[in-house]
């Protein structure tokens, strides 16, 4: 399994429609084939920043996602609300306590 964080800062007019946004496509992007786990936070010192964090199959799953019309329509909307370059991190989980 692939653990993906995907760190976003928006302007901080753009966060509802961000929101909005996701509202609109968090059930597509679980959905898709592969991806098993998605989370949005958003940062508690700086409420532009958020970060999503999903568990992919593995990373042809995550790249199908990622090449797919879908996410090309999701990003589309969400690229111009950004004030800073995403940054993200594609990791293996180690261990999980519970």
């Amino acid at each position: 399994m692939l653990v993906r964080i995907v760190k976003l800062t928006f302007k901080r007019e753009n966060i509802t429609s961000f929101e909005h946004i996701f509202q609109k496509t968090k059930q597509g992007i679980r959905a898709f084939e592969g991806c098993r786990y998605l989370e949005l936070y958003q940062d508690k010192a700086d409420d532009r920043i958020f970060f999503t964090y999903s568990h992919w199959e593995n990373e042809q799953s995550l790249e199908a996602y990622r090449g797919s019309s879908f996410f090309k329509e999701v990003w589309g909307q969400t690229k111009p609300l950004f004030s800073a370059k995403p940054e993200a991190w594609s990791v293996n989980r180690i261990e999980t306590l519970n």
